[in-house]
């Protein structure tokens, strides 16, 4: 027998029951959590783990046989996650992202969701009067698509029941209807987050249009004296799905912020932090993108009471500003 045989045999056998011991340990936490082990055990761990370390490290440095190693190096690795690793459940993962993660980012990005607002506002100011001086401009600013044959040329009264026809529709046809509806902001609000890599320009240029096109859709009600049927129409699921569209912008600045403004952290480094906290925030706008595509594609469909649609679409605007801007700022203060 070689010297090296003999060597790893000597090695294995002055250290291999406490590397049997924290394998143990680490299957009970593979199968049934860290949770299962007692109070000892726990003690135990990292004391095992440092002292499996340092026989890797001996192992390596004697150039043991191979066998031995890989053995020492995967014991070492599922020792790590087992004490490092997140232990978290789905279910309290996602509590957390919800009570804590989400409202964190937003009021952190508070200053960037004011901004991205006034430009929605501005653009939507810009149109509303432009189409209110003359029509012809919400041809040139809403597309055919957009539009839905809802145009100029429109009688009142088509326009009129256009913003109340819904009640015969069936739940099956609301709920593709509603899917529709998410599929689509959904893309908006992720091409206006992904485009803040090029420096924010052509987010900026997004939110302004889609400000646009509210502010022109809004016009042509008006001049036909529908302004508060349309105002009751967009607002109960606008509140929701209109600040969601927001934030996936405010995130697109984000990004921006960080290739543009990398204060003493490299730009990749800088981006890369600015960038966690950006998908944060679109997440939680996707999520309140389907909260808005149900309040739509069910709720104004078969809601067709003007005071009802505000009280709604008001309540929903009522919660988000509690949720993200008070309990935001307060889990801000606690961190």
């Amino acid at each position: 027998m070689s010297d090296g045989v003999l060597k790893s045999s000597q090695f294995r056998k002055e250290r291999e029951g406490s590397w049997k011991e924290l394998q143990h340990l680490v299957e009970v936490i593979e199968k049934k959590g860290i949770k299962a082990l007692s109070a000892q055990e726990l003690t135990r761990l990292p004391n095992l783990y440092r002292f499996t370390l340092s026989s890797l490290s001996v192992a390596r440095g004697v150039s043991l046989d191979r066998n031995m190693l890989e053995y020492l190096e995967l014991l070492s690795t599922r020792a790590y996650y087992c004490i490092y690793g997140v232990h978290a459940s789905f279910g309290s993962t996602v509590l957390k992202f919800l009570f804590e993660d989400f409202p964190e980012a937003v009021w952190n990005a508070r200053w960037r969701v004011l901004l991205t607002s006034i430009i929605m506002l501005a653009g939507g100011l810009v149109a509303y009067y432009l189409t209110i001086g003359n029509e012809e401009w919400y041809y040139t600013i809403v597309s055919d698509g957009m539009a839905s044959g809802r145009t100029p040329a429109s009688a009142t009264e088509d326009l009129r029941k256009g913003l109340y026809d819904g009640g015969e529709i069936s739940a099956q046809e609301l709920n593709n209807f509603a899917s529709g509806l998410f599929s689509h902001n959904s893309s908006v609000g992720m091409f206006s987050f992904a485009l803040g890599f090029a420096l924010g320009v052509p987010t900026f240029i997004l939110i302004f249009y889609n400000g646009l096109v509210l502010g022109s859709f809004v016009a042509l009600y008006t001049s036909r004296g529908l302004g508060t049927d349309v105002a009751g129409w967009l607002w109960i699921h606008g509140t929701t799905e209109i600040f969601a569209i927001i934030l996936c912008g405010a995130a697109g600045l984000g990004l921006a912020k960080g290739i543009i403004s990398p204060g003493r952290k490299t730009r990749l480094s800088n981006l890369a932090s600015e960038g966690k906290q950006a998908a944060k925030v679109v997440i939680g706008a996707v999520l309140m993108l389907l909260v808005a595509a149900i309040l739509e594609g069910f709720g104004r469909q078969w809601i067709v009471d003007i005071s009802t649609r505000f009280t709604i679409g008001g309540l929903m605007l009522v919660f988000w500003l509690g949720y993200l801007g008070y309990w935001g700022r307060k889990i801000c203060q606690r961190h």
